[in-house]
């Protein structure tokens, strides 16, 4: 998987935006099964101030101390999911995105073991789950959110798993991810075919 992944980002040109906002890193973990690899995602404590309730990728707030946007990634990943940073294999990163609340964020791909423990910090984190990339390259959105950005209105998917609704900031770093690694072709500047 780590081959697979590091050959198709490796003429990606990641997207960066020029804005003085507080800095945030994210990881977008993908499973070692090549023949059927995961993402991991979270569902975000409805204790928390930001975000509560939403489905999100491991990560967070970047501290003084953090020497990188990719450090700060994977500790916060290890303290949100319980996944050691040696346990990461850290591939590119993806294009640059804003939350609502003025955070500019980095997403990281990264490989991890998919049979490694993972545990949610119950302060952060209600549940951690996964979807087969396979499940996301079918797009059977469940809705598309027209979400407006600097001038732009962007159509981005829903996509429902289980019981979990993957939309917003976390759909667009999973777009960015499908399109940039397998070619998926989901156009987040034009509404889908047929609504």
């Amino acid at each position: 998987m780590r081959d697979l992944l590091t050959k198709r980002l490796s003429g990606y040109v990641p997207r960066l935006l020029t804005l003085d906002y507080p800095e945030a890193g994210v990881l977008v973990p993908v499973t070692d099964d090549h023949r059927n690899p995961e993402i991991v995602f979270t569902l975000r404590s409805e204790n928390l101030s930001t975000h509560r309730g939403q489905v999100s990728f491991p990560g967070g707030r970047r501290d003084p101390e953090d020497k990188s946007i990719a450090a700060t990634a994977l500790r916060e990943t290890h303290e949100e999911i319980g996944l050691p940073p040696d346990q990461v294999q850290l591939i590119a990163p993806l294009s640059q995105v804003m939350s609502l609340h003025q955070i500019l964020v980095t997403p990281y791909v990264g490989v991890i073991p998919g049979d490694h423990p993972l545990t949610a910090n119950p302060a952060e984190i209600e549940s951690i789950f996964r979807v087969p990339i396979e499940f996301f390259l079918e797009d059977k959105r469940h809705r598309t959110d027209p979400l407006n950005f600097l001038n732009n209105t962007f159509y981005v998917p829903c996509y429902r798993w289980e019981r979990y609704q993957i939309w917003g900031l976390s759909a667009v770093v999973l777009v960015d991810f499908l399109n940039a690694v397998y070619d998926a072709g989901i156009d987040l500047l034009e509404p889908p075919q047929g609504g």
